[in-house]
């Protein structure tokens, strides 16, 4: 799998040794300082890997003398029980960089694993999944990453990068068409999304003449009512399902012609990968 890194990756792992460091590993001190190690790093679960950028910095930032050898990239799905990579160098780096490569390379696999179940689920259908901004605060493009590794497509990356019209935006506009109106005055470029709750807002949204067309807690039966009118309009929008998605439900959500379903569970909801790392 090939997807690009975020610029900020080296900011995210300095900002989390700092965070575990402090003033220093007392616990470290305890190794001789010339001491060399080996550790490998084993999967105990069948997961999604993603996160050996973050990893390998970890142990750059801290000495570049650490050797990572990887068995695999990320995207790999690997089983229970799978050595990912092993590591070789100074001890005190070694130990003093475990707990942070760790929890990077846990929390992104975790965010990949739940993608890829999703994509998955809706296999065989042109639906396509995305995430949200519901992320960890302060590793939004890192969990994004995981879920370009996962499977996944990415939704806006912030409040930048697209219009997004909810609830509380048309209610202070006036209207949908006046919210989407005052988007294309004041944002040209951007892709306009406008959320709706029921079938007479999408309704509105669809003769707005938006990009985007959110279907938030709509049942099945009103989805397909909802891709039906769509189909029918002289400027079809893009259909994006949304709310009360799960593995259970998301394959009949997917079978009604939406063309996107977007879960913030990806990378709200997250359970961490079982990992471990051992001294060889």
């Amino acid at each position: 799998m090939t997807a690009t890194l975020p610029e900020d990756l080296p900011e995210q792992v300095s900002r989390a040794l700092r965070e575990d460091i402090g003033s220093g590993d007392v616990t470290a001190q305890l190794i001789a300082p010339d001491a060399m190690a080996r550790a490998r790093v084993l999967c105990r679960e069948s997961a999604v890997i993603c996160g050996t950028a973050w990893f390998d910095e970890a142990f750059r930032q801290l000495d570049g003398r650490v050797r990572v050898r990887w068995q695999l990239q990320d995207g790999a799905r690997v089983a229970a029980d799978t050595v990912l990579c092993e590591l070789e160098g100074p001890a005190r780096a070694i130990l003093t960089g475990e707990r942070t490569a760790l929890n990077f390379l846990q929390l992104l696999s975790a965010t990949a694993t739940a993608t890829a179940r999703y994509v998955q689920a809706v296999a065989g259908t042109a639906c396509r999944i995305l995430d949200t901004r519901k992320t960890l605060p302060g590793l939004r493009t890192a969990q994004k990453y995981a879920v370009r590794c996962g499977g996944g497509q990415n939704h806006r990356m912030g409040l930048y990068d697209m219009v997004l019209v909810k609830e509380n935006h048309i209610a202070a506009a006036g209207s949908i068409a006046a919210a989407v109106h005052a988007a294309r005055r004041l944002s040209p470029g951007l892709p306009v999304e406008v959320e709706t709750e029921d079938l007479d807002e999408a309704a509105a949204a669809l003769a707005a003449h938006c990009d985007i067309i959110m279907l938030d807690e709509f049942s099945l039966s009103d989805l397909q009512r909802a891709v039906a009118l769509n189909r029918a309009a002289p400027r079809p929008a893009k259909l994006e399902a949304s709310g009360g998605v799960s593995l259970e439900r998301i394959g009949a959500i997917a079978a009604t012609g939406v063309d996107f379903i977007s879960i913030g569970g990806l990378t709200k909801h997250v359970q961490a990968v079982d990992l471990s790392m051992r001294l060889v």
